[in-house]
């Protein structure tokens, strides 16, 4: 497996652009099985969850056309689907499979779909989107590790208001597509509002889809007979964005991020602020942060959009291992998202956690070690960690930074860091 090699010590400067949202570009590819026509995207992110996506919508028959690999402007037609099943050997390591239940069950009424594998970070069921296709007529039943779901004998799902329990992402964007074909209208309450969301309800409507709502909890969703195919530029991604903001701070440097969205940063960008980060909004795209002389501890508490993502706060953490005083860190969303922290402390950070609060108290003085990566986030926050340690540290398992982050090391030593991919063979 392949590891990274960071010699830390080094004030990042210069200008790095970002790629496209992974975490938009995985519902918009799974949305062009919603049409016999030619979906064409732009903007995609070169990293492995999107070849896995492309490879899957092949097995089911849709022609996936790219220029180049890796690609980053995909040509989607699904004129037949003549496999509606996504078999774990194809999906284990993505979770996002499962975003291909709406779309087969709007689309030709019937799916198989496995539960979805991914990141190490703690139960995130899809209890919630089943039982809203349910609500919507669908019989599903779950057996060996598949989700079997077949529409009601008119062979299209129907209208339905339906209910969140829990803001889900996956379980919003998944109704979205069901709908967009069903019988009447979907009401879908307490909806996640992410931008991610936002994209896909964008692309939904230039196929032809009848949506209104998007960037509130309540959409409408008035079922159409048939969808058709169109254009679609994904929007940046706002984590990667994220990262590069910190990964500016904490090196004391002076970066300028370019190809992302401000809008979309508003939690992080105040948390940092509050922390002492001087960040500047230089235009619509761009933004330049500078890395403060005097890091300051702040609590931070990872919550829905628009509040700070769960897919920031090991970036965070590593933040504030090298801040003055103390930061609490409360984790909302996933009941298992600090394993990065004890590879924090083996670096030499001080921290001390407590069920689904990490408590910092820094600064601490970093060392470089052999740490192991667990997730995509935990992985960049240890490569943040790593920026600012003294001597040399390996991160292994790096898999899983390569499923969200594209070009992570090309980037960065960019903008100056000394870091480098370490080939492996096992």
């Amino acid at each position: 497996m392949d590891k990274f090699l960071i010699k830390g010590g080094k004030a990042l400067r210069g200008r790095v652009a970002v790629s496209g949202a992974k975490n938009s570009a995985l519902p918009v590819m799974a949305a062009a099985l919603l049409t016999a026509e030619k979906v064409t995207l732009h903007n995609i992110p070169k990293v492995r969850d999107l070849i896995t996506m492309s490879k899957l919508l092949a097995f089911m028959d849709a022609r996936v056309s790219v220029a180049e690999v890796p690609a980053s402007d995909y040509v989607i037609e699904a004129p037949r689907l003549n496999h509606t099943e996504a078999p774990y050997e194809l999906v284990k390591t993505m979770r996002a499979s499962i975003l291909t239940l709406g779309p087969l069950m709007a689309r030709v009424g019937v799916a198989r779909v496995s539960l979805p594998g991914g990141c190490a970070i703690g139960a995130r069921p899809v209890d919630l989107h089943l039982k809203a296709l349910e609500q919507m007529g669908a019989e599903i039943v779950t057996s060996h590790g598949y989700i079997e779901a077949r529409a009601p004998k008119s062979g299209r799902l129907k209208g339905a208001h339906i209910v969140f329990e829990k803001i889900t992402v996956t379980g919003t964007e998944n109704i979205l597509m069901a709908a967009a074909m069903a019988d009447g209208e979907t009401i879908l309450e307490n909806a996640a509002r992410e931008p991610e969301v936002t994209d896909l309800v964008a692309l939904l409507r230039k196929m032809g889809a009848q949506i209104c709502g998007d960037g509130t909890a309540t959409l409408r969703i008035r079922g159409v007979a048939e969808l058709h195919g169109t254009e679609h530029t994904v929007i940046p991604d706002r984590i990667e964005a994220g990262t590069f903001l910190v990964a500016g701070a904490i090196t004391g440097g002076d970066l300028t991020i370019a190809n992302c969205a401000p809008e979309h940063l508003g939690a992080v960008i105040a948390k940092l602020e509050q922390a002492g980060v001087a960040i500047e909004i230089v235009d619509k795209s761009t933004i330049r942060v500078r890395g403060a002389k005097r890091l300051v501890g702040s609590d931070m508490t990872t919550e829905e959009y628009p509040g700070f993502a769960t897919d920031m706060q090991a970036q965070y953490m590593a933040l504030a291992t090298q801040a003055e005083g103390t930061s609490v860190i409360s984790e909302k969303i996933f009941e298992n998202r600090f394993l990065h922290a004890s590879e924090m402390m083996r670096m030499g950070a001080n921290i001390s956690i407590d069920g689904h609060t990490a408590v910092v108290h820094g600064p601490a003085r970093l060392s470089g070690t052999t740490v192991q990566a667990s997730d995509l986030r935990a992985s960049a926050g240890l490569v943040l960690a790593g920026l600012v340690a003294s001597g040399e540290t390996l991160i292994e398992r790096v898999y899983h930074i390569d499923r969200g982050y594209e070009g992570i090391v090309e980037k960065l030593r960019g903008v100056g860091a000394e870091i480098e991919r370490i080939h492996g063979t096992a």
